[in-house]
């Protein structure tokens, strides 16, 4: 069990948050805001304690100069500030050097300073993505405590989330809390039936996934542009259709081994062309005719789907239908969408292009959660260990049992498990 925010005396600390304000900017101007509204708990948490805030977060990749500008957190600053009532966000647009140390040097308790994109420092030498010892150390030394808010980074072991927790105090925020729980709970003990739905382009990226889940769970969906590499596996013509042929293999030996647990679908919105069909119709059935190529799935998957789905008490999501960012091949991502909605069971969205089209299609607020990361969501649900995470000081705890103190430190739950518990002393 990892340290929180909460388990911090912050009143007059240098406190150092790492946010996710990775958001999508069109001519200097926010399109989407969520990811600095999802921060938003933890840094108020901060402030309503009187601490000094410093933020951190990366945007974007920086790969040449000219991704400087279009990746710059000024804006993310001004949004903040309308964000924070009562609050001016103070913009270093630097990532180190004497101006950032001026000016944290100069705070006062319930300031709030943002810098410049930690990516900034991969410009050269690539020192935040390869966790430049350096940096961290740099990091560390502007603050008195570290806390780590942004779970969609978590997966990663950069300068900014791993190279600052090893040389301070550290904890997790209240939003990287909630998703380790919730995506926790998709592993630990989900309500059953347990259905997860599984689409996007590669297979490749969802073995790990795949592999872990399929003992957990009671019915894999599989949908998207990975459903017709299992598709060709099984011996199904799939026409033109992106294949992922270094997993067929993979597809093969899931698909013997856990024949009623892979649903694949029965039909597709299938054209010669992605971008400028001259051909635009629904397969007979599960195969696609040489020269088409499968975009989205058909009316009799979406039929086949809400059986499982309608029945499920507990549903992680993970990779659209199809291509939803075009509206000819979204209506297999909408109708699971609407399919879900329907039921009363806890739906979890795992980030990434999933998040995205739930919230463009109108659904956000029909889901139980959508988590903030996505390459995080599934490594977790992989049962890897994230970076971000491991580094955090751990939670300690004492365990009162038959009179007598003992020390622990891990998950509560596993202590429950093994131990007859009669108090727990968090410290």
């Amino acid at each position: 069990m990892k340290k929180t925010i909460r388990d911090y005396e912050l009143d007059g600390k240098k406190v150092i948050i790492r946010c996710d304000f990775n958001v999508p900017v069109k001519d200097g101007v926010i399109t989407d805001d969520n990811r600095i509204k999802a921060s938003l708990d933890t840094i108020n948490y901060a402030l309503d304690h009187n601490a000094k805030v410093i933020l951190l977060s990366h945007m974007g990749r920086i790969k040449t100069k000219d991704d400087l500008a279009k990746n710059t957190l000024r804006p993310v600053a001004i949004r903040l500030s309308e964000l924070l009532p009562n609050k001016e966000v103070t913009f270093v647009p630097q990532t180190r050097g004497d101006i950032v140390d001026h000016t944290v040097e100069m705070m006062k308790p319930g300031e709030i300073v943002l810098l410049e994109n930690t990516r900034y420092e991969d410009l050269n030498n690539k020192a935040e993505s390869t966790n430049e010892p350096d940096l961290g150390i740099y990091w560390a030394s502007l603050g008195d405590i570290f806390i780590n808010d942004a779970f969609a980074t978590a997966h990663r072991s950069h300068a900014s989330n791993a190279g600052i927790a090893v040389h301070i105090p550290s904890g997790i925020g209240l939003l990287m809390e909630k998703e380790l729980n919730t995506l926790g709970g998709l592993l630990d003990n989900p309500e059953r039936p347990y259905v997860v739905i599984l689409g996007g382009a590669k297979v490749s990226d969802k073995i790990g996934v795949i592999k872990n889940l399929v003992n957990k769970a009671g019915a894999i969906l599989i949908g998207g542009g990975m459903a017709y590499t299992f598709l060709k596996a099984k011996g199904y013509n799939v026409g033109s259709s992106l294949v992922d042929d270094e997993s067929i293999d993979f597809c093969k030996e899931m698909l013997e081994k856990y024949p009623t647990k892979l649903i694949l679908p029965k039909d597709s919105v299938v054209a010669d062309s992605m971008d400028n069909p001259t051909v635009l119709k629904l397969s007979a059935d599960a195969n696609v005719e040489d020269g088409l190529m499968g975009l989205d799935i058909g009316p009799k998957t979406v039929d086949k789907f809400s059986g499982y789905i309608m029945n499920a008490k507990t549903i992680f999501w993970n990779g659209p239908m199809g291509v939803f960012e075009d509206q000819r091949y979204a209506t297999g991502t909408r109708k699971i969408c609407e399919i879900i909605a329907k039921t009363k069971c806890t739906s979890v969205i795992g980030g990434g292009d999933t998040g995205s089209a739930i919230q463009k299609l109108g659904f956000a607020d029909k889901v139980t959660y959508i988590s903030t990361g996505g390459g995080a969501s599934l490594e977790l649900l992989e049962g890897k260990e994230l970076p971000g995470v491991t580094c955090i000081n751990n939670k300690w705890f004492l365990v009162k049992r038959d009179n007598i103190l003992y020390n622990y430190i891990g998950r509560e739950l596993w202590i429950k498990k093994k131990q007859k518990i009669l108090e727990i002393y968090y410290y």
